[in-house]
């Protein structure tokens, strides 16, 4: 089992971190954080890094659900989700797939959870 799902669209990055933001948001995510890793690794290391993004992405209602299942889950939140600009137009965006992340938890009431959230993650790499 994969532990992300991931698509490579064409376009420029600023508007692909757009187009996910609003994919997210039709699915009920919002953005909790936002770390530009190509600017992080240029201030602490002074490398140059491709443009790439890790958008912390979280839905209320389901994150009270696992957090009432688990009070340690916040350890897994919120879902990662990554824009890298690849090259030659292309950009790839990623999630984190929460049914494997669950896994390593033995914690039966997180699966509910754990599907819907995947299959909505899922829903917004697809639509992209």
């Amino acid at each position: 089992m994969s532990y992300y799902f991931s698509k490579t669209i064409n376009g420029d990055f600023d508007g692909a971190i757009n187009k996910v933001t609003e994919a997210l948001k039709a699915e009920g995510f919002g953005i909790l954080t936002e770390i530009d890793v190509k600017e992080t690794l240029k201030k602490k290391l002074d490398v140059d890094f491709k443009k790439y993004k890790i958008l912390g992405a979280c839905n209320p209602p389901a994150a009270y659900k696992a957090l009432q299942s688990e009070d340690k889950i916040g350890t897994m939140l919120p879902c990662n989700v990554t824009v890298i600009e690849q090259g030659d137009g292309k950009i790839e965006i990623a999630a984190v797939d929460p049914a494997a992340s669950m896994m390593a938890v033995q914690n039966d009431s997180l699966g509910e959870v754990a599907s819907e959230i995947r299959d909505r993650l899922k829903r917004v790499i697809d639509s992209l």
